[in-house]
């Protein structure tokens, strides 16, 4: 299944300080916030159509170690630095299958699992982290066998609202990717363009996208609440120019709406 939030997954948001908020909690003991709720994203890479998933966040807090969920795709936070993050990714990449037109002629493309890490750092901001600015990378391998490729992340969000109550967050990222990832997901073979009436193409590595999102979230109490989500990225380079990408769209849309549990 498609990660709501891609590459870092794109891509990473200053959601509130779950862990901060419930400051009376033990250390020993796990606390946090966790959110499920539904949400689109693009059909395939490259795709003008959409398709519903799961949309799930998590940052939940136990003896000095954050387990995270955004999306489908887990990590963990070693950092004892509150504002230092850094620790091990994994997660799915979704497959491309059932699909209508000409790129449903190409050979199918089976879910991919991809591991890496991530290192951030949180700078500025009050006390609830409001006005704080985190900048973020992110590298991910598929381990699956399904594209052996690499993608790099970089994200930056900025916590305009923050508080127990509340919070409004902006972001922007942009993501690179080898020639490995780009040919399985955008490139044509010439057998493969024979049969499906696309112009063969063989892209290499470089930029994949830009984009940008917003996230909003508010309780009704101290453990209930609402978080959403909306964002798009836009693709360039090479990943733009694929004939897949002009039977679709460049514009990649993602949006989600998750009801909220702070414990």
């Amino acid at each position: 299944m498609r990660i709501i939030l891609p590459a870092l997954l794109a891509c990473t948001m200053l959601l509130p300080d779950a862990a901060r908020a419930q400051q009376a909690a033990p250390d020993d003991a796990a606390h946090g916030m966790v959110a499920i709720g539904a949400g689109v994203v693009p059909d395939y890479d490259g795709a003008s159509d959409v398709r519903p998933v799961p949309f799930a966040l998590a940052d939940i807090r136990w003896r000095g170690v954050s387990f995270e969920i955004r999306g489908l795709r887990a990590r963990v936070d070693l950092a004892s630095d509150a504002r230092l993050a850094i620790g091990p990714v994994i997660g799915p990449r979704m497959s491309r299958k059932d699909v209508d037109g000409p790129v449903g002629l190409l050979p199918e493309i089976d879910m991919a699992v991809e591991a890496g890490g991530y290192v951030g750092y949180r700078f500025g901001g009050d006390e609830f982290g409001q006005g704080s600015v985190q900048m973020e990378v992110s590298l991910l391998h598929d381990i699956s066998g399904t594209y052996d490729g690499l993608v790099a992340t970089a994200n930056a969000s900025y916590a305009a609202i923050r508080r127990p109550d509340m919070m409004l967050s902006l972001d922007v990222q942009t993501s690179w990717a080898n020639r490995d990832y780009t040919r399985t997901y955008f490139g044509v073979t010439s057998a493969d363009a024979a049969v499906s009436g696309l112009a063969a193409y063989r892209p290499g590595s470089g930029f994949r996208d830009v984009g940008a999102g917003l996230t909003a979230g508010y309780w009704f109490d101290r453990h209930f609440g609402v978080i959403g989500r909306a964002g798009a990225t836009y693709l360039v380079g090479d990943a733009a120019d694929s004939p897949i990408t002009d039977d679709g769209s460049r514009w990649q849309p993602t949006a989600g709406l998750a009801l909220s549990y702070r414990f």
